[in-house]
């Protein structure tokens, strides 16, 4: 059987699932294909055509060469296709986006016949995504006189790519469907634990919502073919917890438009909206798509006549609507006015979602050709040696005389690409950025991977300083989906010039430390800026942003990203914490503190968390900054004093050196590089030439919050509320509620301790718990399982090293075994320890769960609604958040433990001790 006879046996398979053929993206089939079109009597010539023409995957594929070089072929009159004539053959060039695409237009429009040169000149007037290679030919042409070269660098410092695409369209009809009450998680639009699937986008659209969800929607569709359906968070919050282009792409999928008509299932365009907006980094993802995103406002407090908010039994605000969007609502949205309608009403104001930058995502299909349009102009402009048109809408300048900056706009302005010497911005300014680190994960790094071909970039951008590729959302279980997929985009990664959890060539052992633990690592600089493909991409050193996979690429691909300078909320401690608290209590309370003090108002939603910790080290400061992603924060910065910084940096030398001792470094020597900049850094503050980062004394933040440590007084609990009436408040972080809320009487069905929230100090504390148990009532016997995940295999190291993984091996009855890993998920557990592989393990929820219907009590980030845990019939699944000696001690019990069991258990063992730092306070 050959190949093509493969492609057709998976056609047939597929067809039983309800799907279309899977897009082509390898040489091999393709050449197989055309060679049957050239084939006039072939059998399958029509279906060939038809694949060739509407079914390869665009950009930097090996099929995409190939359909470019035969396009190449029928233009020059080589080879002759009835059915595809030369125009049609460029208009097929024209969609391919770049890479091997470019390069034969290049070498058609370089070459010498006069029609063919200026035909394929047209084309490459349209075209953006052009490389240093490509640009490299078109100057040496401009200098050598060519004409056809010198009319492309012409259109491109006017910048016609863009002016020449229609206008956006001032009426926007739109259709309202209600997808869910409260927030919606993107694990709700593309589910945790269908990530396998991500890169097959037809397929993993069917994991969106329900099927039952899917058929409404096409009802929908069907009796208002005339309005784009618009998914709305009612009394929510859409698309918080992830960064997921997954989620994008299927709601694009379903209520998009198809971004070109010989490239299947790649959509764009989608409007979601929600009465509380959009998550930030679900809206750069939106962004991406040239999508809308809205913010409705449509349920509002209710005022009593003096105009003071009227409040509930639980002190909570009540809320009345202020304008319906129940499904089947048709609304129009104005792109002129800026005013969302229902008929000639006007509801809201949404300028927000139409500012010019977003306007010129619409126009273009998306950010990233606004991205790479706006280097064109300047390289053709240079070119020419004129100063480039103003085509774009200029950013958002806001500079404030007098005004100091905090920590995020210093970081910023350090890295500011194109603004004027000696300008200094202020918060709402609109900025690009070089990005110093770079993290892509494994259940997005395939689409990661797909994002950089479909941009035609093939090496990883000389800006960034380096970049990793983890293993870390796949460790629990090495399947035969994991041994398909990671393989495959090690290599990727690894030839494309990442640093990569797996080596493709097998010299160092596979590693699946946590991404994020990694990256804290491997920020050498608190003035960085880090870009990961994950939403608990927030480090204790510089700034981090969780994005989806198509930012991540275009980070990688041109080290840089573009955004808003955000607004900051100063959050800083006063008091003493107590010795049986731990440092997570704290971060718990501190959102529980903000939201009291603020009335329920969420003053860190799509800000930055400018977070005085001072004396924290970056493993036990990263426990904060990861939660602030729960907090619904863009971002987080943790403020260090210069000896804490020292220190952190000195961590952060030491498990890099590891990491080449293990032999992850790559030929441009990417790690020791990131080393020797620490040892720079380390310098500068030792020498005073420059200091930890620290915000001006005169610094305007959005909010300050005073953390007041005597408050906490018993360890803090974030409760899903599974069965609050409203169903907007359940499976929210919100609802943080101390120990003594259970009264020592929950069940607890299962504990886990692992993914990115714990550290080495973690391990330890369930060590040294276990031997007090056992000194106290003579053995431990555990009431309810306990998975127990590292984040990384160095603290497994250490742990081995200094006597603690001893002692957890006593007490567990599985150990992970790297040579023989788990091929299958669990889906029962025995009321004992599991030593579970590093990585994400629970928190992840697409390779092992809890049994449905569980109560578990967890360390993690996660508490959304079929994550950890899915519900049964009678019973609903939830996971509770907690420090690691709650959790602990909750799997013992069996229950949750009482405030005077937990104070004794915990007695004599060193928990995560913060005190507020008086340098940074009268600073």
């Amino acid at each position: 059987m050959n190949i093509y006879q493969d492609y057709i046996q998976e056609i047939e398979e597929r067809k039983g699932q309800g799907l279309h053929p899977k897009p082509i993206d390898g040489a091999e089939l393709l050449s197989e294909i055309i060679e049957q079109i050239k084939d006039l009597n072939n059998e399958y010539r029509e279906d060939s055509l038809n694949f060739f023409i509407y079914n390869v995957v665009p950009g930097t594929t090996s099929a995409a060469g190939t359909k470019a070089k035969f396009l190449k072929e029928i233009i020059l009159g080589q080879s002759e296709v009835k059915e595809i004539t030369p125009a049609f053959a460029f208009e097929l060039l024209s969609h391919m986006k770049g890479g091997p695409s470019i390069e034969v237009l290049l070498d058609l429009a370089l070459g010498d016949h006069t029609s063919i040169a200026k035909d394929a000149g047209d084309v490459l007037k349209t075209q953006v995504y052009l490389y240093e290679a490509d640009t490299d030919r078109l100057k040496e042409a401009f200098k050598n006189g060519n004409p056809i070269a010198i009319e492309i660098i012409k259109s491109y410092a006017q910048a016609e790519f863009f002016t020449s695409l229609p206008e956006v369209v001032e009426e926007i009809k739109v259709v309202t469907y209600i997808a869910g009450e409260g927030d919606i998680s993107t694990d709700l639009l593309s589910p945790g634990n269908q990530a396998h699937s991500r890169s097959d986008r037809e397929l993993h659209g069917k994991c969106m919502i329900t099927p039952e969800a899917q058929a409404e929607i096409k009802a929908l569709q069907a009796k208002h073919p005339d309005a784009s359906v618009m998914l709305i968070a009612e009394k929510g919050t859409m698309g918080v917890g992830s960064s997921r282009m997954s989620g994008v792409n299927n709601v694009a999928l379903w209520t998009g438009k198809q971004a070109s008509p010989y490239v299947p299932f790649i959509n764009i365009a989608p409007i979601v909206a929600g009465t509380n907006g959009i998550s930030p980094i679900f809206l750069t993802t939106v962004d991406v798509t040239g999508g809308i995103g809205l913010d409705l406002k449509n349920w509002v407090k209710k005022l009593d006549t003096d105009g003071n908010i009227i409040r509930n039994e639980n002190n909570e605000p009540i809320l009345e609507e202020a304008y319906s969007v129940a499904t089947g609502t048709v609304l129009t949205i104005n792109t002129k006015t800026k005013k969302l309608y229902n008929g000639d009403k006007e509801l809201i104001d949404i300028s927000k979602a139409f500012t010019p930058q977003k306007m010129e995502f619409i126009k273009a299909g998306g950010s990233y050709a606004i991205v790479f349009g706006k280097k064109l102009q300047t390289l053709a402009a240079k070119i020419l040696d004129i100063e480039a048109p103003l085509v774009f809408a200029p950013s958002k300048e806001i500079s404030i005389e007098g005004q100091g900056l905090t920590a995020v706009e210093k970081i910023f302005n350090r890295n500011a690409v194109g603004i004027a010497p000696g300008k200094v911005l202020h918060a709402g300014s609109d900025v690009r950025v070089e990005v110093n680190i770079v993290g892509s994960q494994d259940t997005t790094g395939l689409m990661t991977a797909q994002e950089l071909e479909s941009m035609a970039a093939t090496i990883i951008s000389p800006i960034v300083d380096g970049a990793y590729q983890s293993g870390c959302h796949t460790a629990s279980v090495w399947d035969k989906k994991a041994q398909a997929n990671i393989p495959k985009l090690m290599k990727f990664m690894n030839d494309f010039g990442l640093i990569t959890a797996r080596d493709p060539k097998g010299v160092y052992h596979a590693m699946t430390d946590v991404i994020h633990k990694v990256l804290n690592d491997i920020t050498i600089d608190e003035w960085a800026i880090i870009i990961g493909g994950d939403s608990h991409t927030r480090m204790s050193k510089g700034v981090a942003f969780g994005a989806d996979s198509g930012t991540v690429a275009l980070a990688l691909a041109t080290g840089e990203a573009s955004m808003p300078i955000p607004e900051s909320v100063k959050v800083t401690f006063i008091g003493e914490m107590k010795d049986y608290m731990d440092f997570r209590d704290v971060v718990h309370s501190t959102q529980s503190q903000m939201l009291k003090k603020f009335g329920g108002e969420n003053v860190f939603q799509g800000r930055i968390i400018e977070v005085h910790l001072g004396t924290l080290t970056a493993d036990q400061a990263f426990t904060f900054t990861d939660w602030t992603a729960e907090m619904k924060a863009k971002a987080s910065i943790c403020i260090s004093e210069d000896d804490t910084l020292i220190e952190s940096l000195e961590i952060a030398k030491g498990r890099i050196q590891i990491m080449i001792n293990k032999g992850m470094d790559n030929e441009k020597q990417v790690l020791q590089g990131l080393i020797n900049k620490a040892d720079k850094r380390i310098t500068e503050i030792k020498s005073a030439e420059k200091p930890a980062l620290t915000p001006d004394s005169n610094a305007k933040y959005y909010a300050e919050v005073v953390v007041d440590l005597d408050q906490i007084i018993e360890p803090m609990i974030a409760d899903p509320d599974v069965n609050n009436v409203d169903v907007s408040k359940r499976y929210t972080h919100d609802t943080i509620r101390p120990l003594s809320f259970y009264g020592g009487e929950k069940k607890v069905d299962l504990g886990f301790i692992g993914s990115c929230m714990v550290h080495k100090g973690d391990m330890k504390i369930l060590a040294q718990m276990l031997k007090n148990i056992e000194q106290q009532h003579g053995k431990v016997e555990f009431k309810a399982p306990l998975v127990v995940a590292p984040p990384t295999y160095n603290i497994v190291d250490e742990l081995k090293a200094e006597g603690d993984w001893e002692v957890l091996q006593k007490y567990s009855g599985f150990e992970f075994d790297d040579n023989a890993p788990k091929g299958a998920a669990r889906t029962e557990y025995e009321n004992m320890l599991y030593l579970e592989r590093p990585g994400c393990n629970l928190c992840m929820g697409n390779q092992e769960k809890a049994a449905k219907g569980d109560t578990v009590m967890a360390t993690s980030t996660r508490l959304f609604q079929g994550r950890v845990v899915e519900d049964t019939e009678g019973k609903k699944g939830e996971s509770l958040l907690s420090s690691t000696p709650v959790v602990v001690l909750s799997t013992i019990l069996g229950r949750t433990p009482t405030l005077a069991e937990y104070t004794a258990a915990v007695d004599g063992i060193s928990l995560t001790r913060f005190a507020p730092s008086h340098k940074l306070l009268v600073m």
